[in-house]
């Protein structure tokens, strides 16, 4: 019985510990290059997206 008790303790810590890394990493901000990085790609994907409007228009 003492080792299950054990166990619990041990497993509940080992819980706590996750959770709380699991907050940090939300909490934590996005890097400034991961931004840059979809902004490019944002940026692509308006530029692809307006050329295919003006096709699609002028074949309906």
């Amino acid at each position: 019985m003492v080792k299950s008790g054990r166990n619990s303790k041990e497993a509940e810590a080992i819980d706590e510990n996750l959770k709380r890394v699991y907050q940090d990493m939300l909490e934590e901000q996005v890097p400034d290059r991961f931004l840059d990085l979809i902004a490019q790609l944002r940026a692509q994907d308006d530029q692809s997206g307006a050329g295919g409007d003006d096709t699609g228009g002028a074949s309906a």
